[in-house]
């Protein structure tokens, strides 16, 4: 392939402007890691001005830093359909955002070469901030993408200025039972999660009002379904154990840090928002009314006001 490449998706099976606007903008990039030798074809989206040259760095050190946002548990940058575009208008806008496809999740390439793990995560995503972006980044998680943003925060503070958890996960370990799947029993599972009343089932779960479950939010979660390898790569995810608690290492989070967290979130419940609060030294919690799990798809606009708020 290319070294750039425009993503194509059925459009068709969307209905939302927001939805369809953020899927014509997905380009992939292959992007080369220590994970193998041949670089990882990586779905991603960019709003704002094109990132400087190496060259005239220097004279835009003094300009809006950039955002880099970090999806959900099997979900993908459509997730930020919503969020994206209302982070881009305004005087508080950013110059630059960006919204990437973890390893293993939403449109970046899978192989059964490549297992899927927090720690292959986190180097194919330092490969990704490496080439794509370069400095200082205001890193935005939600959900899994939170726990994947507290990793990363840790292991190179240097490339995060400012980080943003929207209802994070990382305070409890995740999949503390996967270790004791077998291929069999990873296959079906896999294969019950594929199916369209259980996610649509799980977005009733995610919402607080049950009108945003609509046919659209349910395409934009199952999209990315069919790309190859869907199944083996959730499967070697979970068999990895998932992301670990970062309870015992939260003190040593130094960016200030914005925590976001849905009044009704019924997915992770609302203890962990105060327990990240009270254990992040320079954090401060903000809680979305009428709002489950998810308050950038929920409750965009108070979202993107809070997050511009506190990056300005």
């Amino acid at each position: 392939m290319t070294a750039t490449s425009q993503l194509s998706l059925p459009l068709n099976q969307l209905t939302e402007p927001t939805s369809i606007a953020i899927a014509q903008r997905i380009e992939r990039q292959a992007i080369l890691t220590p994970l193998r030798e041949s670089p990882i074809a990586t779905a991603y989206v960019r709003y704002g001005k094109k990132h400087p040259s190496k060259e005239s760095q220097g004279k835009e050190s003094q300009g809006k830093t950039p955002m880099l946002l970090l999806h959900g548990f099997d979900s993908s940058v459509l997730e930020f359909r919503r969020l994206l575009p209302l982070l881009m208008q305004g005087e508080l806008t950013q110059s630059e955002a960006w919204a990437i496809d973890l390893l293993g999740f939403g449109f970046t390439e899978r192989s059964l070469q490549l297992p899927v793990s927090p720690v292959a995560i986190k180097m194919h995503l330092y490969a990704c901030w490496k080439t794509l972006i370069d400095e200082p980044v205001i890193l935005i998680g939600a959900s899994m993408g939170g726990a994947a943003a507290l990793d990363f925060t840790l292991t190179y503070p240097e490339a995060v200025k400012q980080l943003v958890l929207i209802d994070s996960a990382g305070w409890s370990a995740g999949f503390p039972l996967s270790k004791l799947i077998t291929q069999p029993i990873g296959k079906w599972a896999t294969a019950f999660l594929r199916n369209l009343k259980v996610r649509q089932n799980i977005s009733l779960k995610a919402y607080y009002d049950p009108s945003f479950a609509s046919a659209d939010a349910l395409q934009c979660a199952a999209l990315h379904l069919d790309q190859s390898d869907w199944q083996q790569s959730l499967i070697s995810f979970t068999q990895s154990g998932g992301y670990r608690s970062f309870k015992t290492r939260l003190a040593e989070i130094q960016p200030p840090t914005l925590i976001l967290w849905g009044e009704q979130d019924r997915i992770l419940g609302t203890q962990d928002a105060q327990r990240f609060h009270q254990t992040i030294p320079r954090s401060q919690l903000v809680w979305i009314a009428q709002c489950g799990h998810v308050p950038h798809l929920e409750q965009p606009q108070i979202t993107a006001g809070h997050i511009l708020e506190f990056t300005h």
